[in-house]
């Protein structure tokens, strides 16, 4: 197999492929642990379909009995008296509700009841009292609420605990309860587990009073489980406790409202799979919780304050087949929980948002079958990513991939918004960029790998500023090119022709290497580009390919700089080789043409143009003047104060007819050190071209005896004493014309 890969691939491609591969068997490994940061990611990915795409209450019949900050306001704190809750079932009862669920707690007896208050004072007070006039009826408010709750259609919470799920602090288990269980038919294939392993099983129970719990035909449990995160998105529909089924509230007070007696459990092979209650299926995972398909924030549900029931304000029959559900909006008394939708959502109308879903059977779910489709989704984007990458070009990719994750994306709404089918497209979604960064990351890696293999490769050739903008642009690699304003430099060993003849082919080539390294360095150093070597001379310029800023002014800078390093370098020639070198440096700007020259087959990044004659011009006559550097006038104009420059002579070089007037340079502190000097050299070049010949010559020689500049002070003597011999005329300009290069 990996022969035939090699074959059909090339090595780049194998290596994306390997990596893409790797990519998706990294993501299905996290798929199949199902990390904690990613679980709680994928809850945040369910909560955003279920906000974007949520419909509103399909159903009026749940309605909430709040008892909310008026009623407590009316009627004082809560807990109330049992006699008012039996009064506000009666007057639910009244107003023609079809089922009155409680999501209140009566676990324990009521402390305002006659009864009570009597043995309370005699057993902490030692007063026996006795109240006149009292009906028997009315002197135990559990006993009244009892008789009130078995003539109707009452349903009474309560709560489950189990190890995974805690209530508040302070709640306890009840001594004795009488809850009844529900009455479920199962429906299990061979293999199938039982019910009670998968449904969440019970430790303990907070029930009713037994009084209340005996009397209620029927009772449901409030227990909600949050997920990981604390958010409530499922609900259980059943628990199992002591070997039996009890149903929640919502399901419980359904089962009320409609007179049905029984459900069906329905289990598949790996837990539970539905629950019908008479011709609704209600689909569930394996643990037996429903998705609840919260339709909106607070309030979404009819609200009745229990104020207005107790204060009989409601018109008659306005809870007409309606299933009420008593509970409480008021922060104080903490039935508060977060939903996708709301994070500050009542507890009582999560159980509405249930019995609603289970009325309209508009639910939500997460099929059997998902994980299967999310692993196939999870390896088809991991494998058609890495193909895309392999084969298309980056110019091309952005659009497949942008549809790749949008097709994902529309496929799983539509599930979503036209079959309540929610297939989470989080690790698709991840693993396409993940593959997708990941084979990015390789293939810049390999294209900066070979970038540093061709600029390794040709760093001995070319400039690096050369190197790079082919490497950025191969468009550029043409014969065509630019006019634009250059400063160029090239530079000489002075008879190096007769100091070679003294060392041996190998010492040649060390010399030359010892003294060319430091000297390019120092020209890339200051932004200049190589053009090339000429055996032991050098050209060099500035301001291509690239634009360079005050680049008459860095390719002197180089030039100074090479002179100086020069004269350490000296020091191990004479070491090394027994001599010292000289060089000679010309340097001038002009406009060129600059770009790729040569034929079709072989060219080369240089200069054409005649300043780039008198550039080397200018070079050559550092031996005449007898100078290290000589510089142009455009060179003079450009770099103004910053180095102070001696003015040598105004020439035709050989092969120009227009006069170029040529100068050396000096640092400031060679200025200052050679001040005298530079100060008489100016009043006898003044004199010089005033034709005062003599004057001149006499200030020449007065320099030459000080032992400096021989070759420049002697030229100008020889020059003055013939001048004086043969006066040039009123018409001459100064100029000199070489005759040799």
């Amino acid at each position: 197999m990996f022969t035939f890969l090699k074959k059909a691939l090339g090595k780049d491609q194998i290596i994306l492929l390997g990596a893409g591969l790797a990519a998706s068997a990294l993501m299905t490994a996290l798929f199949i642990v199902q990390p904690t940061f990613l679980r709680l990611l994928d809850h945040k990915v369910y909560d955003q379909y279920l906000r974007s795409y949520h419909e509103a209450n399909a159903t009026n019949v749940p309605v909430v009995i709040d008892i909310d900050e008026k009623s407590l306001n009316e009627l004082g704190q809560f807990p109330w008296p049992r006699y008012r809750m039996a009064m506000l079932l009666k007057y639910l009862q009244a107003y023609g509700a079809a089922a009155v669920a409680t999501d209140i707690l009566f676990a324990e007896e009521d402390r305002t009841s006659p009864r009570v208050l009597i043995r309370q004072l005699k057993e902490e007070m030692k007063i026996d009292i006795a109240i006149q006039g009292l009906p028997p009826a009315l002197e135990d408010n559990d006993e009244l609420l009892a008789r009130n709750i078995a003539t109707g259609p009452f349903v009474l919470g309560f709560d489950f605990m189990t190890r995974a799920l805690e209530r508040d602090e302070g709640a306890h288990p009840s001594p004795e309860c009488a809850i009844t269980p529900a009455k479920v038919a199962v429906l299990a294939p061979p293999g199938a587990p039982s019910p009670h392993d998968v449904l969440f099983r019970a430790e303990e129970a907070i029930c009713p009073l037994p009084v209340l719990a005996k009397a209620a035909r029927r009772s449901g449990f409030i227990t909600i489980a949050p997920d990981e995160d604390s958010v409530y998105r499922r609900v259980p529909l059943l628990f199992s406790w002591n070997g039996e089924f009890y149903p929640s509230l919502a399901l419980a007070a359904l089962m009320e409202a409609t007179g049905m007696e029984s459900m069906v459990l329905k289990m598949s092979s790996i837990g539970v799979e539905s629950v019908r209650l008479g011709s609704t299926v209600i689909p569930t995972d394996e643990r037996g919780r429903m998705l609840i398909n919260y339709r909106g924030g607070m309030k979404t549900f009819e609200y009745v304050s229990a104020a207005d029931v107790l204060g009989k304000r409601l018109p008659a029959g306005a809870l007409a087949g309606k299933i009420a559900i008593i509970g409480t909006s008021a922060a104080g008394l903490k039935d508060i929980r977060a939903t996708p939708l709301d994070p500050g959502y009542p507890g009582v109308e999560a159980h509405a948002t249930v019995v609603d879903n289970i009325l309209s059977k508009q639910f939500l779910v997460i099929p059997d079958w998902a994980k299967g489709v999310e692993l196939a989704m999870i390896l088809a984007m991991g494998l058609l990513t890495t193909l895309l990458l392999m084969w298309a070009r980056a110019a091309w990719l952005a659009l497949p991939l942008l549809g790749l994750g949008w097709a994902m994306w529309y496929a799983t709404v539509r599930l979503y918004t036209e079959h309540s089918l929610f297939i989470s497209p989080l690790y698709p979604f991840i693993t396409l960029g993940l593959t997708f960064l990941m084979l990015t990351a390789i293939k810049f890696w390999r294209e900066e790998h070979a970038k540093k293999f061709i600029h390794g490769a040709f760093a001995h050739y070319l400039a690096p500023s050369v190197i790079s903008q082919i490497m950025d642009d191969p468009g550029s690699l043409s014969l065509d090119g630019q006019e634009k304003e250059i400063t160029i430099q090239f530079s000489d060993v002075r008879s190096f022709t007769s100091l070679s003849e003294k060392l041996t082919p190998t010492q040649v080539t060390n010399l030359l290497h010892d003294y060319l390294t430091p000297m390019t360095r120092i020209i890339t150093s200051h932004q200049g580009t190589l053009d090339k070597f000429i055996g032991d001379a050098v050209m060099a310029f500035w301001n291509a390919p690239l634009d360079i800023e005050n680049h008459q002014l860095k390719a002197l800078q180089a030039a100074l700089e090479q002179l100086d390093r020069l004269d350490d370098l000296n020091k191990l020639f004479v070491e090394k080789y027994g001599f010292p070198i000289a060089v000679g440096i010309g340097v001038h700007c002009g406009r060129v043409r600059v770009g790729n020259m040569g034929s079709a087959d072989l060219f080369d990044y240089t200069l054409i143009g005649d300043n780039v004659n008198l550039a080397s011009r200018l070079e050559g006559l550092t031996k005449y003047y007898g100078q290290k550097l000589v510089v142009s006038q455009a060179i003079v104009d450009a770099c103004g104060d910053a180095y102070r420059f001696r003015i040598l002579d105004s020439v035709r070089v050989k092969g120009k007819e227009k006069p170029v007037t040529i100068y050396t340079a000096y640092t400031a502190d060679e200025a200052d050190r050679r001040e005298d000097e530079l100060a008489a050299y100016e009043k006898a070049h003044d004199l010089y071209l005033a034709q005062r010949f003599d004057e001149a010559r006499a200030v020449f020689e007065a320099l030459l005896s000080r032992g400096l500049e021989p070759v420049l002070y002697e030229m100008y003597i020889e020059r003055c004493r013939h001048l004086a011999e043969e006066p040039p005329g009123a018409d001459w300009d100064g100029v000199f014309t070489h005759k040799t290069k």
